[in-house]
């Protein structure tokens, strides 16, 4: 049995057995097949040595490409081992690429009062305008809550009360989680409440549906505009941001922030945490046990 076979087999068993997705299993065939003629159709019998070369030709790829590949490959050679094709497993020999988390974008506390003073101007009106009221309760939602942009356009209409400052939010992977609502946010809420139609089914709704990502971050990049921020510069996700980064500044503990913001690895929080080295000194100086301890001596 040739390369061709055992990766035509491997593609079949990871669709059947894994359940992998159609881009998927056409990325690691074209993984493996370009794997196969670097080593002239020989991967079968790949043995560390070959595959520790695998990092040079890798090198000038994206960390998320690379990674991709020797995922397919170390997957590859831990089926040929199951099935018995092979007695051992090459695969420790390939590059573990590390990839690199991108710094969200920052907003100051500053640039944030420039975006809301924007929305109090324009619902403090004489002639109240609907779309302004929405615009307010999107943004207080997004700041104030930290949620995502596709949780927030799908809210169900009765989702937030006046009397409950949470709701219960099932997001990515299908975990619930709390989320706690300002009184800011759910007065915003409460206003825009007004003019949603009794029978929709969304809180945000628009046409035949709920509002789309992509208006919400027109909206946001408008409002960004109307402040005097550069536009590419905030997105509702540099509002979650911002959420997260001013509430670690004001001393809100990181697993707790994992909570609200729905994250299953804490590794994926901790992103957010942009506290100057000061402060974290200042912490350990204040909190440390060992401070008391020293208080305490004679």
């Amino acid at each position: 049995m040739n390369d061709m076979d055992l990766i035509d087999r491997f593609l079949e068993m990871m669709a059947a057995e894994r359940g992998a997705v159609r881009n998927t299993l056409f990325a690691y065939r074209t993984d493996l097949v370009q794997a196969s003629q670097q080593l002239e159709g020989r991967l079968e019998h790949a043995g560390q040595p070959e595959l520790s070369g695998f990092g040079e030709q890798w090198m000038t790829l994206a960390a998320s490409t690379a990674g991709r590949k020797a995922s397919a490959l170390r997957r590859f050679f831990a089926f040929l081992q199951e099935e018995g094709l092979r007695a051992d497993d090459p695969s420790a020999a390939l590059p573990r690429p590390t990839r690199k988390r991108p710094l969200p974008k920052l907003l100051s506390h500053d640039e944030l009062e420039r975006m809301f003073a924007v929305i109090a101007e324009r619902t403090g009106r004489a002639i109240e305008s609907p779309l302004d009221a929405r615009l307010s309760a999107l943004v207080e939602l997004l700041y104030g809550s930290g949620l995502r942009a596709s949780e927030l356009v799908s809210l169900p209409r009765k989702s937030i009360v006046s009397d409950r400052p949470f709701l219960i939010l099932r997001g990515k992977g299908g975990r619930e989680r709390m989320v706690p609502i300002s009184d800011r946010a759910r007065a915003a809420v409460f206003l825009w409440s007004e003019y949603v139609p009794a029978d929709s089914p969304w809180l945000f709704p628009s046409g035949k549906s709920h509002l789309s990502r992509i208006r919400l971050y027109q909206l946001v990049k408008e409002l960004a505009a109307a402040a005097g921020i550069a536009p590419e510069r905030v997105s509702p996700h540099v509002l979650r941001h911002a959420f997260a980064t001013h509430l670690l500044e004001g001393g809100a503990d990181l697993r707790a922030l994992q909570t609200m913001l729905g994250h299953a690895d804490i590794g994926t929080t901790e992103i957010y945490t942009h506290v100057d080295s000061r402060r974290l000194v200042e912490l350990v100086n204040a909190r440390h046990p060992l401070v008391d301890l020293k208080r305490r001596e004679p």
